[in-house]
């Protein structure tokens, strides 16, 4: 699948000397969900200024679609839609005034039947003749997604879009996102949400102190850093682990009752079947047994820990 987003070796230093990113590459291809995953401070926001011309490139280079984001600055800004994190609109407009105006900016002439298509899919319809200062926080949240899909872009972030939200946005959102993808459009999206970058993403980038230290398939990162666990609730308690379990790699609880296994699930019919014949030589009886997967949040977690 091509890249629509080339980025190479990218470094940024503010003025008080914070380096924000460190030498970051990433591609991201066309027509992919692509979740940046990372800490507060990790340069997610940064990145994504800076690929939409908010931000002043330091070193290297970035291109959207082929085109350099300095040298055809309007051309790229054109095929980028933005949701920033902070809810900045103008307060005593119309809803519709406002989204329309946002297409305008880009050259796109007026087409009200796409607006119109926009406010519905964000359940902004009624809402259409109302000011901005009157609605509530995820109504404005609605409008600002609203806007960045105005003027058609090809390319579409989202930085932090559901952060302290409603549950009803979330899922009117995500499913415009779904919608959007099929048609096309490529998705960036920041959260701290991780099952949601679970749930839609199709890649996921790490960043940790402006550093890239991973990505991946989704499909691919779980199969390849997933665990598995699995817990052993026992009939009789133990007073401490037979010798003939040692080689199991098993931690018994401090109450003796259970028995927790930690594996990798691409060897796991051998090991798991392994272990249960083992038990049942022992005599260790159990009462139930039950297995759990590692997240997504997991492996994010173990990851920015490892990076540090």
């Amino acid at each position: 699948m091509p890249s629509i987003i080339s980025v190479v070796d990218v470094s940024k230093t503010y003025a008080s000397g914070f380096r924000a990113l460190d030498h970051v590459s990433l591609e991201v291809q066309h027509g992919e969900i692509f979740a940046l995953l990372g800490p507060n401070g990790a340069g997610k926001t940064t990145l994504i200024g800076l690929i939409c011309g908010i931000v002043k490139l330091g070193q290297g280079s970035v291109k959207v679609a082929g085109q350099d984001i300095v040298a055809d600055y309007r051309a790229v800004r054109a095929m980028i839609g933005l949701v920033p994190q902070e809810l900045t609109t103008d307060a005593f407009e119309t809803v519709w005034a406002t989204v329309s105006f946002s297409r305008g900016l880009f050259g796109k002439p007026a087409d009200p039947a796409h607006i119109e298509k926009t406010l519905r899919a964000l359940s902004l319809w009624d809402k259409k003749d109302s000011k901005i200062m009157t609605l509530s926080g995820g109504m404005k949240r609605r409008v600002m997604i609203a806007k960045a899909l105005s003027h058609e872009p090809r390319v579409l972030f989202l930085d932090e879009p559901t952060a302290g939200v409603d549950v009803a946005l979330r899922k009117d959102m995500w499913a415009m996102v779904r919608s959007l993808r099929e048609s096309g459009v490529t998705i960036v999206l920041t959260t701290h949400y991780i099952e949601e970058a679970e749930d839609m993403a199709d890649r996921v980038g790490v960043i940790s102190h402006g550093k890239i230290i991973l990505v991946e398939d989704k499909v691919t990162l779980m199969h390849k850093l997933g665990k598995k666990q699995l817990v052993l609730q026992l009939q009789q308690p133990l007073a401490r682990l037979p010798e003939s379990l040692a080689s199991h790699a098993l931690s018994l609880s401090p109450q003796g009752t259970e028995l927790t296994y930690v594996y990798d699930p691409r060897a796991a019919r051998n090991d798991v079947a392994a272990l249960l014949d083992d038990l049942r030589r022992t005599g260790i009886g159990l009462r139930d047994l039950q297995t759990t997967q590692s997240s997504l949040e997991d492996i994010f977690v173990s990851l920015v820990e490892g990076a540090r």
